[in-house]
């Protein structure tokens, strides 16, 4: 079916050709004269107009109408290069191609320049003043550059793809109560440049690929109680450099990857009671640097982050209730404290009650293994002893049963004294050495007091043993005998001595203190000596050292097993 030919008298769109805006106005005059020129680049003093000046108006229609090269009218090969101008109207390029550069340098801009799905050559807005920017979508070969500009609305930026860098160093953006700058799922082969920037409202960088920095120094941040950075899924192949920013509410970069480091020297992050940086899930193949003054006024997470090093002074790190380490992995500390001390104090900010847990056990354990890979072999221990403490802490205190905390208790107290919760199972040898130490004087005291005894039924009933527990000037009847003996012992020689000084004792083994108290000690040794001796209750001082020998024999078969176990590991929290 063939097409109906247009009715008479109806309207055929005409693209306006450029008589349709004259008559021009004398900075429009000067544009369209030099326009195939590319030497005319100021009106005025080329300093951005505070006030609106016929001299520097120029309209958007007709910049738009130039930059597009309609009606005959061609770009120089170097683009539209325009500063100072007071520019009215919508400056709307939305979905058009355009195979040069676009500079508006030092203009205001009435209205919000469109831009949207536009592919550009570069796009420079230097120091000039907009009360927006709708570039959703915008390719650019280049790069769009808005240093020093003045924006008093949203920049919009989503799914822009830039080929070099988004450089606005020392822009000033104010949208207090939304988004300042959104480019969400932005795309650019350089870096995005803030250095010095000030920023009122919300930095929406989520799920950005960038093949260069984030690099805002020097930058100031505000959204108190909200987003001010949001940095959700950022990929980007080099640092984040916040030194000597100041930020003010909440910058989260949960699941990022930064190629580079995470620099915050010097830098300021304030949202209290809430967070103030979250790096939950982010990846940081090179350095986490938290030093020189740096604070962080706030909740700082860093929960399953993994970290190729951490810079760091303690004065940085967040107040205790505030810091957030649990499941993070770093691989050294190449700047701050490496000492058990001043590290455990860093991990004791924690407080993992505050969000619902009793204990993290993770934290410990990453700093023991960090320090030993570091050399630190006494701080790595240190830190595995104060975990296994708090963690057995934290297990009494979930036990219902009042009984069986105190069995707990009793438990861990014997195993902190004795083996450092298995950590330092060489400790059972030292107190195995004390008590041995311990039982070898209390043994030889008793010795000399005569409160031990041969620890034979055949001496024990022999006249040599019964006899010189008399005087000599005493006499009993002795029924093996079926007579009266005399005693055998001198004027105060207590029985052992006596005994000792008897020509039938000569082949009776001789008592040793330190190998009695060893052979009482270590019940899988048999040196001898418990064969021959045995403490005597019937004397003065020989029920003590009676109930001691028993002590002692429990003592080692406790501190042997428990040295067993704590060699093997079994002790140990897992």
């Amino acid at each position: 079916m063939n097409e109906k030919a247009p009715q008479s008298g109806s309207a055929v769109p005409v693209a306006p050709s450029i008589a349709d805006y004259r008559p021009f106005s004398m900075a429009e005059e000067k544009v369209v004269a030099h326009l195939q020129t590319g030497d005319f680049d100021r009106l005025g003093d080329g300093l951005r107009p505070e006030n609106e000046d016929p001299e520097r108006r120029v309209r958007a229609d007709l910049l738009r109408h130039l930059i597009l090269g309609n009606d005959g009218y061609r770009l120089h090969e170097k683009g539209l290069r325009l500063t100072g101008a007071w520019i009215t109207g919508i400056l709307d390029l939305e979905g058009c191609r355009i195979p040069r550069d676009i500079g508006l340098k030092d203009c205001h801009f009435e209205a919000s320049p469109i831009l949207r799905s536009a592919i550009i050559d570069n796009l420079f807005l230097d120091g000039s003043a907009l009360p927006g920017l709708q570039a959703d979508r915008l390719e650019a070969r280049g790069c769009l550059s808005l240093r020093a500009a003045i924006v008093t609305g949203e920049i919009r930026l989503p799914g822009a793809r830039i080929g070099g860098s988004i450089e606005a160093d020392g822009i000033s953006i104010a949208s207090p109560d939304g988004i300042a700058l959104d480019a969400d799922g932005l795309e650019t082969g350089g870096g995005i440049l803030l250095r010095g920037a000030d920023v009122r409202g919300g930095l929406n960088l989520s799920a950005v690929r960038i093949g260069g920095d984030v690099n805002a120094v020097g930058a100031h941040l505000e959204r108190p109680g909200e987003v001010v950075l949001n940095g959700d899924g950022i990929v980007a192949a080099g640092d984040l450099a916040l030194r000597g920013t100041t930020i003010f509410g909440e910058t989260r970069l949960l699941g990022a990857r930064f190629g580079g480091d995470i620099d915050c020297t010097s830098a300021s992050f304030s949202e209290p009671g809430g967070y103030a940086l979250r790096l939950n899930r982010t990846t940081i193949d090179g350095a986490f640097f938290l030093r020189q003054n740096a604070s962080v006024g706030g909740t700082l997470d860093l929960t399953a982050t993994t970290i190729g090093a951490i810079d760091d002074e303690m004065a940085s790190w967040p107040k205790t209730g505030d810091l957030l380490l649990n499941r993070c992995r770093y691989g050294a500390f190449i700047g701050g404290p490496a000492d058990a001390e001043s590290r455990l104090d860093w991990l004791a900010r924690q407080t993992p009650e505050r969000w619902g847990a009793d204990f993290w056990p993770q934290p410990y354990e990453q700093l023991s293994k960090v320090l030993r890979e570091m050399g630190h072999d006494e701080e790595a221990r240190a830190v595995l002893i104060t975990k296994e403490r708090l963690q057995r802490k934290a297990r009494r205190a979930r036990a219902k049963n009042p009984a069986l905390r105190v069995v707990l208790a009793v438990m861990d107290a014997i195993l902190a004294v004795t083996l450092r919760y298995g950590r330092q199972p060489l400790l059972a040898l030292v107190w195995l050495m004390l008590f041995w130490a311990i039982g070898a004087g209390v043994f030889a005291i008793a010795y000399r007091s005569g409160a031990m005894k041969p620890n034979s039924p055949v001496v024990l009933r022999s006249p040599e043993w019964t006899m010189c527990d008399l005087q000599r000037t005493e006499t009993r009847f002795m029924p093996s005998a079926g007579q009266d003996l005399s005693g055998r012992a001198e004027v105060g020689q207590n029985q052992l001595t006596c005994f000792r000084n008897q020509p039938e004792a000569a082949s009776y083994p001789e008592f040793n203190a330190l190998m009695y108290s060893l052979d009482v000690l270590l019940p899988v040794a048999s040196i001898g000596q418990k064969e021959y001796w045995r403490p005597d209750s019937l004397k003065p001082t020989g029920t003590f050292t009676l109930r001691y020998y028993f002590f002692q024999s429990v003592i080692g078969w406790a501190l042997s097993l428990l040295a067993v176990a704590g060699f093997s590991g079994l002790v140990k929290s897992q």
